[in-house]
């Protein structure tokens, strides 16, 4: 099967998780002064927090489908299994936001990173499966130390929810620098093909 139906309808549903995610803030009861934003802040931040995971997702997403030539079911349920779990990002991030950031909303949004960092590497897996070991994507992730260190980062920052939120938030905040800058393995991989 050709992929152009899948990238759009995954841009798609990327597109309305953004746009949850904004319609979730709302403006202040007042317009005294921006003293007034302060009791907004902790969903702003993590507004602005799950903006950059969505956008890290959807730019990766990006990437790895271009270096796909054909997708299958496998790789259809697959990259279902990864817009579940991001289609859950407009919820979490409304309750911690709402919670200002207490242990289990904190805990739950590291849960949902975690299942879709999973997600993520199933798809990964499952397009890899498809086209070889020798294909574009595989030859691009090569040892994927950052694919690696993200879920242990997570899985160290929901425990560490209940100790100290600042701690998991400051993971989270540690994986999204990482993954902040597009991931170039591809594009290098795909421009020495072009050069032959």
């Amino acid at each position: 099967m050709e992929k152009n139906r899948l990238e759009a309808f995954s841009d798609g549903v990327i597109a309305i998780i953004i746009t949850i995610m904004v319609l979730e803030l709302r403006a202040p009861d007042h317009a005294d002064g921006l003293a007034d934003l302060k009791p907004l802040l902790p969903v702003l931040l993590s507004y602005v927090l799950s903006f950059i995971y969505v956008g890290i997702y959807w730019n990766n997403h990006h990437h790895m489908f271009h270096s796909t030539e054909k997708v299958t079911g496998g790789i259809l349920w697959a990259n279902l299994h990864l817009l579940f779990w991001l289609s859950l990002f407009p919820f979490t991030t409304a309750w911690v936001g709402a919670h200002h950031l207490a242990p289990t909303p904190v805990a739950v949004y590291g849960v949902i990173l975690l299942m879709a960092a999973i997600a993520y590497y199933i798809l990964q897996q499952a397009i890899i499966a498809q086209q070889g070991p020798g294909s574009l994507l595989a030859k691009a992730i090569g040892p994927d130390w950052k694919g690696k260190i993200s879920p242990l980062c997570y899985l160290a920052a929901i425990p560490l929810a209940f100790v100290s939120v600042w701690i998991s938030n400051s993971l989270f905040v540690f994986v999204a620098i990482l993954w902040l800058v597009p991931d170039r393995r591809i594009e290098r991989v795909l421009a020495a093909r072009n050069e032959k």
